[in-house]
């Protein structure tokens, strides 16, 4: 009897839930139907007022043409009726001296005739008739102002709703990830004139497997992009990888989006060589400290064993990016590899070429550091960026009560190359930093 119950109570259960998933979707459906009316009335009303301003834009055309004809015809009847009146009374003058001429030659006294003929003969040569041109000034052809709709009439007849834009196809050819940039070039497989803009989607990501779109990061939006091409400036690389997207938007209504792609930024992680640091540094990895006392303890198995899951950027970037630096082997050891005050500290990764980028943070209380690149021949009483062993950008505020909130040391180019000289690897270095008190 129980389990009769039991099933029973089950079944009821079941019922109870499927009448609420079906009274959840008889209100989809009714919204639905309201949705249905109200956005074909809008859609209506968009289409009768696009007709509306195309009735319109032709009125207007028919109106300037209209003016343009009646114009046209003023300015002929003008000059037609000018020419007619002139050639009226110089018709009227000749046949004034026409009859002159006839009575003077049938007069019966012959005396004054030869006064009388040259009179009629100087009167025709003084004729408006013979200084007249017999042809009209303006043509009464109109032909010139006729109209061919016919290319118009079929576009007006092809008029149809807006297709859905096609998906964008991103050029990883054409892209670029550099300084700080991620610049995207994309292409539209079919031309479309209709085309108002294009929304841009990017999120950061650290996963390594294609296509790199596992993590949850939010998509951040670009949107009313006029070009085929976007660069995203003021970018930190802190994460190896990106994610981009791009879908065509018209009038009316936004296209798919394009196969998400991942750039890669050429950036890389280095940690410091605490086996080459003075014996007035304390180094921990990413951290340099000034130690009047000389008393830090390193750690160097441990911090080894930490870096193990370090690795540098990709060799291939899909985003034109350089080889990645190679580590440098632990082969150094001593506390005494710089000395007097040559307060300096190397990192533990080898630079051969390309353009290398890094950030540095300090604390406020910092009176003085450098950081830069150095030969591996750097000498154990060289200053970092004293010698042409070296080169690095210098900050010292001694004179200050505090560092500035903002110094030209974040995201500096590292480019190991000797500091008079522009080539981009004249021999390996590597980086360095020079810490003081």
């Amino acid at each position: 009897m129980e389990d009769q119950r039991e099933a029973l109570r089950k079944i009821i259960t079941t019922l109870a839930v499927k009448n609420e998933e079906i009274q959840s979707f008889i209100y989809s459906l009714k919204q639905m139907l309201l949705n249905v009316e109200a956005n074909s009335a809008k859609v209506q009303e968009d289409l009768e007022a696009e007709f509306q301003s195309l009735f319109s834009l032709l009125e207007e055309l028919k109106e300037g043409m209209l003016m343009k004809i009646k114009q046209d015809r003023a300015s002929r009847t003008y000059e037609l009726q000018n020419q007619l009146a002139a050639c009226t009374r110089a018709l009227e003058s000749s046949e004034e001296l026409l009859e002159t001429a006839n009575q003077t030659l049938q007069a019966t006294d012959r005396g004054d005739f030869p006064q009388a003929a040259k009179q009629i003969k100087d009167g025709v040569t003084m004729a408006p008739a013979f200084r007249l041109s017999l042809k009209a000034k303006v043509s009464d052809n109109m032909s010139h102002l006729m109209v061919d709709f016919a290319q118009e009439r079929r576009m007006l007849q092809a008029l149809k709703f807006l297709p859905v834009p096609s998906a964008p196809v991103i050029d990883l050819a054409e892209s670029l990830v550099a300084d700080n940039c991620v610049t995207l070039v994309w292409r539209m497989p079919d031309e479309d004139s209709k085309i108002d803009h294009y929304v841009l989607e990017y999120r950061r990501t650290n996963f390594e497997g294609p296509p790199r779109l596992k993590e949850d990061h939010p998509w951040m939006v670009v949107e009313g992009i006029r070009q085929t091409e976007y660069t995203l400036t003021g970018l930190k690389f802190d994460m190896k990888y990106m994610n981009f997207r791009v879908k065509a938007c018209n009038k009316a209504v936004a296209g798919e989006f394009s196969e998400p792609v991942t750039l890669e930024t050429p950036a890389f992680m280095f940690r410091l060589d605490a086996s080459t640091s003075h014996q007035n540094l304390r180094v921990d990895d990413l951290s340099v400290e000034w130690d009047a006392m000389g008393g830090k303890v390193q750690d160097i198995k441990a911090r080894e064993k930490d870096g193990k899951g370090r690795t540098a950027s990709p060799v291939n970037s899909p985003a034109r990016g350089t080889p990645s630096p190679k580590r440098m082997p632990s082969g150094r050891g001593g506390r005494d590899r710089f000395t007097a005050e040559s307060y300096t500290v190397l990192g533990d990764t080898l630079i051969d070429g390309g353009e290398h980028y890094w950030e540095v943070r300090y604390e406020p209380d910092s009176k003085a550091f450098g950081v830069g690149v150095a030969y591996r021949s750097l000498g154990r009483f060289e200053q970092l960026g004293k010698t042409a062993a070296s080169w690095c950008l210098h900050v010292n505020n001694w004179l200050q009560a505090s560092c500035p909130s903002t110094m030209p040391v974040p995201n500096s180019c590292c480019t190991p190359s000797r500091p008079s000289s522009r080539s981009h690897c004249c021999q390996p270095s590597r980086c360095g930093v020079a810490a003081s008190r």
